[in-house]
């Protein structure tokens, strides 16, 4: 058995859309204005985004997007540091990691 569906409730569902179309290749295959999208991987995965007033994830909550090498991990990275997200360099830990705030309230994970 295999997940393929998530669904995030998030406050700006079109900058959560943008966000994650031009760092992660995540494609929008359906909308309904600025309150829902449905976006898609290259492996069939659905994530959709559903617009909320006020969004609180728990603190360890997050949405990993893993990389094939620490290169890309680092071309991400920097892509985001150049773009003017707060991101840290990424380190060794239970992968070689990083964290960002994403658009719309919730905190996406880059490893390898």
């Amino acid at each position: 058995m295999k997940i393929n569906h998530l669904n995030l409730t998030v406050t700006d569902v079109a900058a959560s859309r943008a966000f994650l179309e031009t760092y992660f290749g995540l494609e929008c295959r359906a909308a309904r204005g600025d309150n829902f999208a449905v976006l898609f991987d290259d492996d069939g995965f659905v994530l959709t985004l559903m617009k909320g007033r006020e969004v609180q994830y728990p603190k360890t909550f997050h949405v990993g997007f893993p990389q094939q090498t620490e290169e890309q991990v680092d071309r991400i990275n920097q892509r985001l540091l150049e773009d003017g997200y707060d991101v840290k360099p990424p380190q060794h830990a239970h992968g070689y990691t990083f964290y960002v705030e994403a658009p719309g309230g919730f905190t996406v994970e880059v490893l390898c």
